[in-house]
C-alpha cells in the first residue's frame, strides 16, 4: 500500500481522495484525530483527472478559514459574468452586483486535489492509493472495518471507530448500506450532455449558456488555454462517435458564432457522456457510517454545486467527528445528516430549475409547445426583472 504505514487501524477511515475526503483529512488531522485515506486509483490519475472548477465563495471561505487555500489564491481567476445566448439575442448577468454580491473562483477541481493531497501528506497524513474498499462491515457497532483490496488483489482489513465515505455513488460505502436502512430519491432528467476538455483558449470572458432549438451548449473556461465545453446529445450517444470537425461545427452553431464570433478551436483531449440525473440518499449516518460528497447526494452538471456541496459537508462532519473524538460530544455528529441534507436539497432544487431554464422538450405537439414558451417566458423574465436576477445570483453562487 503505498504512501501509508502498515498499521491498518485509525479513529476514521476516509474512502475517496477528492474534495470531501482529502478536506476532511485535513481537518481531521489538523485536529489531532488519527485518520486514513483510502483511494483506489494511483496517485498520478487522483491528481490529474479532470472535474468541475467552479468554487462558490463560501467554498473559498472554508478552504482559507483552515489553510486550504494557499493554491487557489495564487492561481484561482475570479469570475462573476455568465451570458446567456438565445433566438433572442445574447444578454449577460454580472452576479456579482447582484443578490449577495458574491462570485466564484475558477480552480480546475485537480490542482485543489493536488494541493489538499500534498498538504495531507506534509503534515503526516496516511493514504493508501490503489487500495480498493470493497466494503464497510459492523456500521452498525462502534467497531467498523472496512474490507479492502490492494492493486496487487491482496485482501485487508482496517478497523475504525467511524467510517466517511467519500467514494462517489458507485462506491463501497453506498453498496454496504443495509436494505431498507435509507431512502433513494432519483430523477433522470432525460438529458445528455456530451462533455468536452479542449486545448484552446476561451471564446468569450464568461460563463456561456446558448438555448437553440437543436440543444442546449455550454462554454465555461479553466485556464487561458483549455476551455470546456458541453453539447446536449441523444441519449445513447458515445463518446467518441462525434468527429472533431462535428463538435466544433455544432459548437459554433448553438453559440451562434455567425453572429457573435466563432469559437477558439483546438484539439478535444476529453470526452464524457453525462445523463443528467439527481440523487440523494437520506439520512446520510447509518450507524458509525456516514455519506459525504457524491456519496450523499448527485446533482447535475448544470449549476456546478457538486465540489462545493463536498467541501462544505467535509467541514460539518469533521467537527462532528473531531467533537466526539477528542470532546465525548456527539451533538454536531448526530446533526450532521439533517444539516446536509438541507443545504442538498436547496442545491438540488436550482439545479432542477437550470436544466429546465436550459433545455426544452423536442416536439411539436400541445404539451411541448407549452413548456418551451414556459421556459421562453423564464429566460425573458431572467434577462430583465431585477429581483429575478437577485434570485439567481444568490442561488447561482451559494451553497
Amino acid at each position: 500500500m503505498t504512501e501509508s504505514q502498515t498499521r491498518s487501524t485509525a479513529d476514521v477511515v476516509i474512502l475517496g481522495a477528492g474534495p470531501a475526503g482529502l478536506v476532511l483529512g485535513n481537518l481531521l488531522q489538523d485536529s489531532g484525530v488519527d485518520c486514513v485515506v483510502l483511494e483506489r486509483a494511483e496517485r498520478a490519475h487522483v491528481q490529474t483527472r479532470a472535474r468541475a472548477g467552479f468554487l462558490a465563495a463560501n467554498t473559498v471561505r472554508i478552504l482559507e478559514r483552515h489553510g486550504l487555500a494557499e493554491g487557489l489564491r495564487r492561481r484561482g481567476q475570479a469570475h462573476s459574468t455568465c451570458e446567456f445566448r438565445t433566438a433572442d439575442g445574447r444578454f449577460r448577468l454580472d452576479y456579482s452586483g447582484l443578490g449577495h454580491g458574491e462570485r466564484h473562483t475558477v480552480y480546475p477541481q485537480q490542482e485543489l486535489v493536488t494541493d489538499l493531497l500534498t498538504r495531507f501528506l506534509a503534515v503526516g497524513g496516511r493514504i493508501g492509493f490503489g487500495v480498493e474498499a470493497v466494503a464497510v462491515l459492523d456500521a452498525d457497532t462502534d467497531r467498523p472495518s472496512v474490507t479492502v483490496r490492494d492493486a496487487d488483489g491482496r485482501p485487508g482489513t482496517w478497523r475504525a471507530r467511524y467510517v466517511a465515505g467519500c467514494d462517489g455513488r458507485h462506491g463501497a460505502a453506498r453498496r454496504s448500506l443495509p436494505a431498507g436502512s435509507v431512502r433513494r430519491h432519483h430523477c433522470d432528467h432525460g438529458v445528455t450532455w456530451l462533455g468536452l476538455l479542449a486545448e484552446a483558449p476561451p471564446s468569450l470572458d464568461a460563463v456561456g449558456y446558448a438555448v437553440h432549438e437543436r440543444g442546449f451548449a455550454g462554454h465555461m473556461a479553466r485556464t487561458s488555454e483549455i476551455t470546456r465545453y458541453y453539447v446536449q446529445c441523444e441519449r445513447g450517444t458515445a463518446a467518441g462517435s462525434w468527429s472533431e470537425e462535428r463538435i466544433w461545427d455544432e459548437l459554433d452553431l448553438r453559440m451562434r458564432g455567425a453572429e457573435y464570433g466563432p469559437l477558439h478551436r483546438g484539439r478535444v483531449v476529453q470526452r464524457t457522456v453525462v445523463d443528467l440525473d439527481s440523487d440523494v440518499l437520506e439520512p446520510l449516518r447509518h450507524g458509525s457510517l456516514f455519506l459525504a460528497g457524491d456519496a450523499a447526494g448527485l446533482v447535475s452538471p448544470s449549476a456546478a454545486k457538486g465540489a462545493n456541496l463536498a467541501v462544505l459537508a467535509a467541514e460539518i462532519l469533521a467537527e462532528g467527528l473531531t467533537d466526539a473524538l477528542l470532546r465525548d460530544n456527539s451533538a454536531a455528529l448526530d446533526a450532521y445528516s439533517a444539516r446536509c441534507l438541507a443545504y442538498i436539497w436547496r442545491a438540488q432544487e436550482f439545479s432542477h430549475w437550470m436544466i429546465r431554464l436550459l433545455h426544452g422538450p423536442t416536439g411539436s405537439d400541445e404539451t411541448s409547445l407549452f413548456h418551451n414558451s414556459l421556459r421562453h417566458s423564464r429566460i425573458t423574465s431572467l434577462r430583465t426583472s431585477r429581483s429575478h436576477q437577485d434570485w439567481f445570483a444568490e442561488h447561482y453562487v451559494g451553497v
